[in-house]
């Protein structure tokens, strides 16, 4: 299954829902938010700065990962970003595909 890092930052009200449940709560929340996807949990963090919480999970694919990305959105709780992670053997692969470029100006 395809890995996703998930970096969530509440919104104003999403903290105060956070300040009231407490951070294992929402962690819970959280992990059943991606089970209902078909995925898995694989890490919750959280962090300080500009990102309030780090999520890799396993998800079946990247209509479930759009899907946890809209949810989230319309929640009006949290912002997030969805990156699809790969492996240091996916870029072997794509490496290996290559591909024709010709850069802008040559």
């Amino acid at each position: 299954m395809p890995k996703y890092l998930l970096q969530v930052s509440y919104t104003t009200e999403g903290s105060k829902g956070l300040m009231k449940d407490g951070g294992s709560k929402r962690r819970a929340a959280a992990k059943a938010f991606v089970e209902s996807l078909g995925g898995k949990m694989e890490s919750f963090y959280y962090a300080f700065g500009a990102t309030d919480a780090v999520v890799i999970a396993d998800l079946p694919d990247n209509t479930a990962a759009a899907a946890a990305s809209l949810t989230l959105a319309s929640s009006g709780a949290v912002t997030s970003k969805v990156t699809v992670l790969l492996t240091a053997e996916d870029l072997d692969q794509a490496v290996k595909k290559g591909g024709s470029y010709t850069p802008p100006g040559r």
